[in-house]
């Protein structure tokens, strides 16, 4: 089971103060990972930081905002002078805005890439610096089934997601032959603070479980496996590839 351990590693996980980034958070600090929360809200990654900890995991919270270049690279140094080098980023944070394509506002198209892509660019920078003169390092950037998909009143996040996508790939390009592995996590629909208007219209509910050849909605403890498994010594080859977490959503039509 060695393949799978992660004791002995930092991994820093933005977004995580709920939902999808803080079951990441858990996933890998249950694996033997010590875990670093980032959001933006202090008085909120300290509640997720203090589950955590009751659950016997080691963890400590960096607040800065992920879309803020200067904020970012403070953040990173300040993490690895406290606590040491990261040696597993999880580029989590991301939002969700809604409308048909004509109405969308420039404002809130830059809000969105700013939120989902900008910040992987500039964290994914910033740590892999590091990792770099180390030698080593897993980036596990989160995409989503939207990496290959398109929906209506999303084709923002849809582009962000594909970007993304193609991001990690360029990662990897660069990035490879300095010893680190860079791939994403595309998740399906999971049931979240995030999503639960969602899950509760019937009408979304209904079309979804009809679509998804399991039939059901995702719980976010099912991406545990997949993200130990990037962030572990059994993906030590594995560069590049997106693993989508949907149920078989993106494999059918």
């Amino acid at each position: 089971m060695h393949l799978f351990d992660l004791h002995g590693k930092r991994a820093l996980i933005t977004g995580s103060g709920q939902g999808i980034g803080l079951a990441l958070a858990a996933a890998l600090g249950g694996a033997g990972a010590a875990v670093v929360l980032n959001g933006r809200d202090p008085g909120k990654l300290d509640r997720a930081a203090a589950g955590l900890r009751a659950a016997g995991i080691a963890v400590e919270c960096a607040a800065f905002d992920v879309t803020d270049a200067p904020a970012v690279h403070s953040g990173i140094a300040r993490i690895e002078a406290e606590l040491g080098a990261i040696d597993i980023l999880v580029n989590n944070a991301g939002i969700q805005r809604r409308a048909p394509l004509e109405d969308f506002t420039t404002a809130t198209w830059h809000e969105l890439m700013h939120t989902n892509l900008d910040s992987v660019f500039y964290v994914g920078q910033a740590v892999a610096r590091g990792m770099i003169a180390r030698g080593r390092g897993k980036i596990i950037n989160v995409c989503s089934v939207q990496s290959e998909l398109g929906r209506p009143s999303i084709a923002p996040y849809a582009a962000s997601k594909g970007a993304v996508k193609m991001l990690t790939k360029g990662m990897c390009a660069d990035w490879a032959k300095h010893g680190l592995q860079i791939n994403g996590l595309g998740p399906g629909y999971f049931a979240t603070e995030l999503t639960q208007a969602l899950v509760d219209n019937p009408e979304f509910s209904d079309w979804l479980c009809r679509r998804t050849p399991a039939g059901r909605w995702g719980r976010v403890d099912e991406l545990a496996g997949a993200v130990i498994f990037l962030a572990a010594p059994a993906s030590d080859f594995v560069n590049g590839q997106i693993l989508y977490v949907d149920g078989g959503l993106t494999s059918v039509v």
